[in-house]
């Protein structure tokens, strides 16, 4: 048992374990969960935590004290707990300014009214909006939007010959398709990609002034929807018989294009990387080799793009423990993050790498009340991008040595700063003439049986949005497992088969 680290600025207790420097650590103080260190080999670090028990004491930030959890176990005990909340406003340190405002990890863990930090009744209503919304998507539509999208960007870079996938690739097809979902117009589409864009630059200005942006953009959809409504994410949620207030529709959409487009990038560019570096993944699918969905799945396990995140504050003193007994005092008002990579790898070094490929109880998405709402829809950008880049570009390579390949700092990501490839040099364009973005607002006409949804508050009136012509449901709040894309390729042979050295670049 760990007591608990003094506040920023103050000595550790002399022989503190919470204390004892690790790989990684910040001035032989709380193990540091950022930096270069902790970027290039955050196994280690994870490593030396996991036999001290279920929970440690870490540094996110210069100054800001936070407590991760590591062992799966306990993770889900914690995300499942109602004696945890997610509401930000019980961070005690922050609350009595000894963390500052401009901290880089405020931006990230502030309090927000939205699902993302609501608990109880008030997230269940939320949540009910969200899952409402995303339920009448046409998976069809989604992957038509990535599709078409796919293929604006690799126009872009293909005569080239060589591009960087990260910020020319898997950077920009979620903004795209997202904003596309929104019902968004070309010139919204446009300038809400780039504001998501700059919301994840190193630089702190360009972040803020891409946050200030997106806030703006998203104000500018609400208000064109009201007087324009379409079949789109956006209309929905404004007609949800809930009735959002304007500000909880802004950020309602704020935690659908963040959650949909930081995330995405680090899965699509992960997986890309995995494909090109692992001998698994070469050859055919009749000789059996590894498909993209299962590359995905992989990644999900062993580099979830969400390292470290799921923040929740216990809501009276805590004692969390391990099967061995080990364990940790959680006090109230301390930052609790769920480190699902950590989590997922302990579990996953018990399993087969064959089986591993089919199991998908990692915790990617989360788990309990507050798991992931998009995860189907995500799952599909995800396989449609890297399906579409491959069959257009079948001679990718790396450009650089997988040993070369560097990652973000920071404890909450893990994605790459860049992938650079080569490939031949594309003579023509891959779209056609119609293949700029296309708008969610052109939804196929309602079926006359289209379902409808009831509003208990106002004598079962129905929800009078429209429907698309099939739609995907969202699994149910408590599952923490995710679906096989409806993309998945399963019958066909890949056109990027090739041996795993020649794509190496060796």
């Amino acid at each position: 048992m760990t007591s608990p680290p003094p506040g920023p600025g103050s000595v550790p207790p002399p022989g503190c374990p919470a204390h004892q420097a690790v790989g990684g650590s910040a001035g032989g103080g709380l193990p540091a969960l950022y930096g270069p260190g902790f970027a290039a080999d955050p196994d280690s670090v994870y490593a030396e935590l996991r036999p001290r028990g279920p929970a440690h004491w870490v540094e996110l930030a210069p100054g800001v004290p936070a407590i991760v959890v590591t062992d799966y176990d306990a993770a889900l005990e914690v995300l499942r707990s109602s004696r945890f909340s997610k509401d930000a406003r019980r961070w005690t340190a922050l609350a009595q300014g000894l963390i500052p405002l401009d901290n880089e990890v405020v931006p990230m863990m502030g309090f927000r009214p939205s699902l993302l930090f609501a608990d109880g009744d008030r997230h269940l209503r939320l949540r009910r909006t969200i899952d409402d919304a995303l339920a009448r998507v046409d998976s069809y539509r989604v992957r038509s939007f990535v599709q078409r999208s796919a293929a604006r960007l690799i126009d872009e870079f293909g005569p080239v010959g060589s591009a960087d996938l990260v910020s020319q690739y898997a950077r920009r097809i979620p903004a795209l398709v997202f904003t596309q979902l929104f019902g968004c117009s070309d010139e919204q589409t446009e300038r809400m990609a780039t504001a998501c864009l700059q919301m994840i630059a190193a630089e702190p200005e360009v972040a803020q002034r891409g946050s200030e942006d997106l806030a703006r953009c998203l104000a500018d959809l609400v208000a064109d929807k009201r007087r324009s409504p379409g079949a789109d994410v956006t209309t929905w949620l404004l007609h949800h018989p809930l009735r959002l207030t304007d500000e909880e529709m802004l950020h309602q959409l704020v935690v659908l294009i963040g959650a949909g487009v930081v995330p995405q990038t680090a899965w699509i560019s992960s997986a890309i990387m995995l494909l090109l570096t692992d001998d698994r993944f070469a050859g055919d699918l009749s000789g059996g080799s590894l498909t993209v969905s299962d590359a995905l799945n992989e990644v999900l396990w062993e580099r979830s793009p969400m390292a470290n995140f799921c923040f929740h504050y216990a809501i009276t003193e805590y004692d969390l423990r391990d099967d061995s007994g080990a364990g940790l005092v959680i006090p109230p008002g301390v930052p609790v993050l769920i480190s699902h990579e950590a989590a997922n790898n302990q579990v996953a070094r018990e399993i087969d790498a064959d089986r591993r490929t089919a199991n998908h109880a990692h915790l990617a998405f989360g788990a309990g009340p507050h798991v992931c709402p998009a995860q189907s829809i995500s799952e599909i950008v995800s396989d449609v991008a890297i399906e579409t880049l491959l069959d257009m570009l079948p001679d990718l390579q790396l450009a650089v040595p997988a040993s070369e390949l560097t990652w973000r700092h920071g404890p909450f990501h893990r994605s790459l700063t860049a992938l650079p490839v080569t490939f031949p040099a594309l003579s023509a364009p891959v779209s056609g003439p119609d293949s700029g973005p296309v708008l969610a607002s052109d939804s196929a006409p309602v079926p006359d049986s289209a379902p409808t949804v009831s509003d208990p508050t106002s004598g079962g009136q129905p929800w009078n949005a429209p429907f698309p012509t099939s739609t995907s449901s969202i699994p149910p709040a408590e599952t923490s497992t995710a679906r096989r894309p409806d993309s998945a390729p399963r019958d066909r042979r890949r056109r990027w088969s090739s041996p795993a050295a020649w794509l190496r670049g060796r």
